[in-house]
């Protein structure tokens, strides 16, 4: 864990401003590269999200860095050589340069980089340069925000007007769209349930390219529907997993492997205990461990999920998914 430099009694957010800005004069960080992100800092220095976003908006209102989109904050292309007086943040822009475009890409940024947890209506204004109330002219609240950034990011990708030859073809083409949207912006898994999905249009669109896959195989509308929900939550099953483990090595400090390592004692005594033989038997043939792949995953899964269906799908097998 990095100690932050400064002046001691200093608050914590300060100091880690104080480390950075260092790391920008002696040149360690120069124009354009990036610099550590909110969890990184969290991660780095032991401090909360909340104490890691302060620090980096702070740098961004002393002109030292910069959101870039897709890439996330780096340093600013003309960086004060030595640490920079303090001064007050740069006027606000005209409000007519605010659009509620800018604002949902802005936001869709943000949480990309540092996890829907650090999104805030008043993180949004700061990043734009914007007053912290300016954003509420075009959106009501949060949680609508998050609905148009759940929109715009599902529209990231579309779908070729001539589809593919084969129902299976079109299916994978639409998982494979829905997981690479996910791995893109891994906050997406975590906004809706099959119980309580989410209705944006966007999502639609994948929802509708699904269904006319499997339209026309003689399918009942239950089953249709039963059979387009099941390869769904295949894709956001695995996904939700990809903004929980950024989540946790966040908020614990420690990566996959360094968790895994500090409960080694509590695995060897759930092995040695000889009541999971089967259990034992399959942990104790892994000469390196067991390597938690989730884009293998996801591809194994969605063979055999398609496999499974195939008979169903093609009038091989009648019935529903429902049938016992």
């Amino acid at each position: 864990m990095t100690k932050p430099t400064g002046a001691p009694g200093q608050p914590p957010y300060l100091r880690i401003v104080a480390e950075i800005r260092r790391r920008i004069a002696d040149g360690e960080l120069a124009p354009g590269d990036r610099v550590p992100s909110t969890r990184q800092i969290a991660v780095q220095w032991g401090v909360a999200l909340a104490t890691a976003t302060k620090a980096l908006t702070t740098l961004r209102l002393e002109g030292l860095v910069e959101a870039r989109p897709r890439t996330g904050t780096v340093v600013a292309g003309s960086a004060p050589a030595a640490p920079p007086r303090r001064h007050a943040p740069p006027a606000p822009p005209s409000e007519q340069e605010l659009t509620l475009d800018r604002i949902v890409r802005t936001a869709v940024d943000i949480a990309d980089a540092e996890g829907l947890s650090a999104l805030s209506m008043r993180g949004v204004a700061a990043r734009l340069g914007v007053a912290a109330m300016s954003p509420y002219r075009y959106v009501g609240s949060k949680d609508d925000l998050v609905l148009l950034m759940a929109d715009a990011a599902f529209g990231d990708e579309t779908y070729p007007a001539d589809a593919p030859e084969g129902w299976r073809s079109c299916i994978e083409l639409g998982a494979r769209t829905l997981w690479t949207l996910y791995r893109r912006h891994p906050w997406l898994a975590q906004l809706g349930s099959l119980t309580r999905p989410l209705l944006v249009p966007k999502l639609l669109v994948h929802g509708e390219w699904m269904l006319s896959a499997l339209d026309g195989h003689g399918l009942d509308p239950t089953t249709l529907f039963d059979i387009h929900v099941l390869i769904y939550s295949h894709v956001q099953g695995l996904a939700v997993h990809l903004e929980w483990e950024a989540q946790a090595e966040a908020s614990t400090g420690q990566s996959e492997d360094q968790w895994m390592d500090s409960r080694t004692s509590v695995l060897r005594e759930l092995v040695e205990s000889g009541r999971f033989p089967t259990f034992a038997k399959v942990v104790g043939s892994f000469h390196d461990g067991y390597d938690l792949r989730l884009d293998a995953l996801f591809e194994s899964g969605l063979k055999a999920l398609l496999d499974g269906l195939t008979p169903l799908v093609e009038g091989e097998e009648t019935g529903s998914l429902s049938d016992g």
